[in-house]
């Protein structure tokens, strides 16, 4: 899909006013990258804005065919009977204005045939209060004359059928395998006037101006230096960053699988994916004894220290007993060792304490603590 708003011309920078230009690499020649090179031609200063043309694109196309949804199209149809009653509406307000002008030009008219001719003065004045009178009957009548003109027609219940259908066509026509970018552009071409695009920090935000005069905002993120399309989301790098000094390469796989959390291109995680994601940003293993060393605990470590089951202390934890941190909902609290021998805490930990029961044969019930 690459280049097809450019090709157009649809593309405007926000920046300068130019028309953006599109340029094409990659090993089939179709990876399109969009630029503002107009101040760079005519006076060569820097470029204004550059941007790779495949989010943008594919963004542009989600918001196209939104618009061309049933519910558009129907929204649509309910905007053109609105706007035939609007002016229906206007059509009666300008008929009374213009009988009103009738009247008064009638009455005008009357007044200058009853007056004396030999009094010329009062004649002038009736005779000029006629001519204005008379041109406002003249404007009136040029007012309906244009609204008729322009007024749209109601569509007919064939022409509304056809609408609908509409969608469904170019939708297909526009996923269909063997669709081109031609075939992309001519629907674009439909529906989109022009659209106006800005570079902010690492968002690029669009102004799309549609057909009819609507207009809609995009916000589309815009790559840093040095990743490509194929890069995992912004947050695994954190969260992996993070997990890397609480936990060892195959337990941050099981939990960023937990997460519904996938690779850049959209795979499942596993313990050599973390490894390589890791080694390519120079994130150290986990090392075992390292949280310990540091003084750090698990909520199931912490509960074994305070002798208590893991979800009395994650009842501490929500209750702002016991100290803890959670990176995010589904990953392992972190429970420092200064925390868990405050009086405070030793203290709530005893008078929370349970006996376990004797029981032979009673089960303890597993709960969930993350």
């Amino acid at each position: 899909m690459g280049g097809y708003n450019a090709d157009l011309r649809l593309l405007r920078c926000g920046h300068c006013g130019r028309k953006l230009h599109v340029a094409y690499s990659g090993s089939n020649g179709n990876t399109g990258r969009y630029q503002c090179r107009g101040a760079h031609i005519n006076h060569g200063t820097e470029r204004c804005i550059g941007f790779g043309s495949l989010r943008v694109d594919q963004a542009v196309g989600v918001e196209t065919l939104e618009r061309l949804q049933p519910l558009g199209i129907e929204a649509a149809l309910r905007a053109i009977e609105a706007q035939a009653v609007q002016v229906g509406e206007k059509r009666r307000q300008i008929e009374l204005a213009l009988e009103q002008a009738r009247y008064e030009a009638a009455h005008a008219q009357r007044q200058y045939d009853a007056v004396d001719p030999a009094n010329r003065l009062v004649a002038a004045e009736l005779e000029r209060r006629w001519n204005a009178a008379l041109a406002i009957v003249h404007q009136r009548e040029g007012e309906l004359d244009t609204l008729d003109r322009l007024k749209p027609e109601r569509l007919d219940d064939e022409e509304r059928r056809a609408m609908l259908a509409m969608r469904a066509d170019l939708v297909q026509a526009w996923r269909h395998p063997n669709a081109t970018a031609v075939t992309r552009k001519r629907i674009i071409r439909a529906v989109l006037r022009e659209i106006v695009v800005r570079v902010e920090k690492d968002e690029i935000r669009l102004a799309l101006h549609w057909q009819g005069g609507d207009h809609t905002q995009l916000a589309v993120r815009k790559n840093r230096t040095g990743l490509h399309r194929w890069g995992a989301a912004p947050d695994i790098d954190d969260l992996i960053c993070s997990r890397a000094r609480q936990l060892p390469d195959r337990a941050i796989a099981s939990l960023l699988n937990r997460l519904g959390k996938t690779t850049g291109r959209q795979n499942g995680w596993t313990q050599s994916r973390v490894c390589t994601f890791r080694n390519h940003r120079g994130i150290a293993v986990y090392q075992e004894g390292e949280r310990a060393a540091r003084g750090e605990y698990t909520l199931q470590e912490a509960a074994e220290r305070l002798g208590m089951h893991p979800m009395t202390v994650l009842r501490m934890i929500r209750a702002g007993h016991l100290p803890a941190t959670q990176y995010c909902k589904g990953t392992p609290w972190v429970i420092r060792q200064c925390d868990l021998e405050r009086p405070d805490v030793q203290r709530c930990a005893k008078s929370t304490q349970r006996p376990i029961s004797t029981v032979p044969g009673q089960l303890a019930l597993a709960f969930s603590t993350t």
